[in-house]
């Protein structure tokens, strides 16, 4: 009784096939035991009018809701019926504009996005787009000959993988220095290349090139330029020009004098009261 209920909500599931605008849905479940189906949305990658992008547009499957259990290589599987598959790309969200790619690493690679992903898979012939859009499911991730792992399994290989040759770990970090190496030369080469050239305006590039480097200032140093600067200002500054400045003057002047007047009164007083008669 339980079974048959069972199996009639998955049928009731799978015939209540979420819809999304502009896409295809590809049914696909984890292995034969599950009961319920995932939902690929599948649709030709196209991009606007005069933007570039890195994927052929004609050769290229754009892949919405991929889950995290399903990687490049289940994907490439999957749709491999559907044609020759010639790279697959998963990604956390859709790129907007071509942007450079460096090539792969096998040990300086990305954080896994913990969550659902996107996918890019280009195809080596056009039809194997329009092939997967007419794909019907459910199709299977984990199967006997190409079982997925998952759970506690999973966690043991990608420890396992995360833990790298250091002779293969020396190569790799060796050849990318030398191509970063090559890349500054070929900078620099150019750069002095077109130092002096004008271009097609008659502009001339002016760069820092050649300059003696400036030395970090210290605190006292920095205290040294200030004290300079307040010089160069005051010099600067006109005084008495003005009818309100000499104003000013006068009464500080006037100001200065009484306060030298009290000190003196002050002072005197103190030394009458010190002053002592002694005739002896």
């Amino acid at each position: 009784m339980v079974a048959r209920r069972r199996k009639r909500v998955a049928r009731e599931s799978e015939s209540r096939v979420p819809i999304l605008p502009g896409y295809s849905a590809i049914p696909i479940k984890f292995s034969e035991k599950q009961q319920s189906s995932h939902y690929l949305y599948v649709r030709e990658h196209k991009v606007r009018e005069g933007t570039r992008s890195s994927w052929p547009q004609k050769r290229t499957l754009f892949v919405l809701n991929v889950p995290p259990y399903c990687t490049e290589e289940c994907l490439s599987r999957l749709l491999s019926p559907c044609g020759p598959v010639q790279s697959v790309e998963l990604q956390e969200k859709p790129e907007l504009a071509e942007s450079p790619k460096e090539p792969p690493s096998k040990f300086f690679h990305p954080k896994p996005v913990p969550g659902f992903q996107v996918a890019y898979v280009l195809f080596q012939k056009p039809g194997g787009v329009s092939a997967a859009l007419a794909l019907k499911g459910p199709l299977l991730v984990s199967t006997e000959s190409h079982p997925v792992r998952s759970g506690v399994l999973k966690w043991i290989r990608d420890y396992t993988d995360s833990v790298p040759d250091p002779e293969a770990l020396r190569v790799e970090v060796d050849a990318f220095m030398e191509t970063y190496d090559r890349k500054i030369a070929e900078e620099a080469a150019k750069a002095k290349e077109e130092e002096g050239v004008p271009d097609d305006e008659g502009w001339v590039k002016v760069t820092r090139r050649g300059r003696r480097p400036v030395l970090p200032r210290t605190e006292a140093a920095s205290l040294r330029v200030l004290e300079q600067e307040r010089r160069k200002r005051a010099r600067k500054e006109l005084l008495n020009f003005y009818a309100w400045q000499h104003r000013e003057t006068k009464m500080e002047h006037l100001a200065q004098l009484r306060k030298k007047f009290e000190e003196d009164k002050q002072r005197i007083e103190l030394m009458r009261a010190q002053r002592k008669f002694r005739p002896y």
